[in-house]
């Protein structure tokens, strides 16, 4: 069965400091490394596929494994901002066989996690989604039953 890698973009500075369009935001220079450290974090995982919101925070966070890998990185708008849980469930879904690593935002991953909780899933640790962080979902019968956080690299 697959494993789901649901992995929140790296930082990417101040919004109010980014004079252009905010799905435009790049990484900061701290994202950039953490982004690396995801890389190595994930590089023996046996991910075989990325799927990122279409942010380029997010697909930016993504590359350095990618790369590694020789992955290309998708995109799917389910990921973007404001976009809620059930569109992520649904990908979640699509990738049940595959080791997939996602990449979300600081709002779509806790209405992800909660949504889990009410499906049923257990988390070894209480919830959290820091910037570069990693939640790693496990199935069972198909379905996601088991999850761990991993925290940023260092």
């Amino acid at each position: 069965m697959g494993r789901l890698y649901v992995v929140r973009h790296a930082d990417a500075g101040s919004r109010s400091a980014w004079d252009g369009p905010d799905a435009l935001r790049p990484l900061s220079p701290r994202g950039r490394r953490q982004a690396g450290g995801l890389a190595a974090q994930l590089a023996d995982a046996g991910v075989s596929r990325l799927v990122s919101s279409p942010f380029t925070r997010c697909v930016e966070t993504l590359l350095p494994l990618g790369q590694r890998l020789g992955l290309e990185v998708e995109v799917d708008e389910r990921l973007g901002e404001n976009q809620g849980a059930l569109g992520a469930l649904a990908l979640a879904d699509e990738l049940a066989k595959e080791r997939a690593a996602i990449c979300s935002h600081g709002d779509v991953i806790p209405d992800l996690l909660d949504e889990l909780l009410r499906q049923g899933i257990k988390l070894a640790d209480e919830l959290r989604w820091q910037k570069a962080s990693t939640w790693v979902l496990s199935r069972d019968g198909g379905r996601l039953a088991k999850g761990r956080y991993v925290p940023p690299p260092a």
